[in-house]
């Protein structure tokens, strides 16, 4: 389930966003009723950088794949949960190709469509 997102420029890496989206997750209640963040970040090769990794030990423990050590294979299982949310979103046709100008437009229909992935979860449709 996306437990947050945020819009960025095409043009920017996605790297410079991991902080500002750590801090965007809100604490998720557990089934023992305690409220608690998640516990392990997985990320890929593209977030192997200082800055990242010092934004992450603040907040949460981190898996980020090595450039030129590991193989990138190791975090597929992790990884196949983060391509099918972003599979689920582009079944949106506003959100697979933006048709809106403002920002603030195209951030609600992200986030009716975080909505809807939620939903079709808890309905037991995915």
């Amino acid at each position: 389930m996306p437990l947050a997102a945020l819009l960025s420029p095409a043009n920017r890496h996605d790297s410079l966003f991991l902080e500002p989206l750590l801090d965007a997750v809100p604490p998720v209640r557990t089934p023992s009723g305690r409220r608690r963040r998640p516990a392990k970040l997985h990320a890929d090769k593209g977030y192997d950088d200082r800055k990242c990794r010092a934004a992450c030990r603040r907040r949460i423990k981190h898996r980020i794949a090595r450039k030129g050590i590991e193989a990138g294979d190791r975090l597929g299982r992790h990884r196949r949960v983060v391509e099918r949310t972003l599979a689920w979103l582009n079944r949106l046709r506003r959100l697979t190709v933006r048709y809106e100008r403002r920002a603030d437009i195209h951030r609600a229909f992200l986030l009716l469509g975080c909505s809807l992935v939620c939903l079709r979860r808890l309905e037991g449709r995915f």
